[in-house]
């Protein structure tokens, strides 16, 4: 499995990004049995556009193999490119680190 979360850093203690199509940064994480087993930083190229950007985010994630989002928010548009792809969102705040545990432990809202 393979989530992937919106952050304003490059690494597991920064924080969750509020907005999904306009992070700077999605950290990706493999985890296997509930556990850690590998993760890439990617830089949101798309971010800084004027229009769409939200969609071509989504793009990219499902291009990088995530079956996972986690996100403080997220346009209607770009939820539905996810949907086409069978990825699920979740909404997620507070450091990186901390949110992946909250999803491990099922305590984080599925976006609907």
């Amino acid at each position: 499995m393979k989530i992937a979360v919106s952050s304003v850093g490059k690494n597991l203690e920064s924080k969750v990004d509020e907005i999904f199509g306009r992070c700077p940064y999605f950290i990706i994480v493999e985890f296997k049995d509930n556990k850690i087993k590998g993760s890439e930083t990617v830089k949101n190229l798309v971010s800084r556009q004027t229009s769409g950007a939200g969609i071509a985010t989504a793009r990219m994630i499902v291009e990088k193999g995530a079956n996972i989002i986690i996100t403080g928010s997220i346009g209607p548009r770009a939820l539905d490119v996810l949907r086409q792809f069978e990825v699920k969102v979740y909404f997620g705040k507070g450091l990186v680190k901390d949110v992946l545990q909250q999803f491990i432990n099922s305590e984080l809202r599925e976006a609907k």
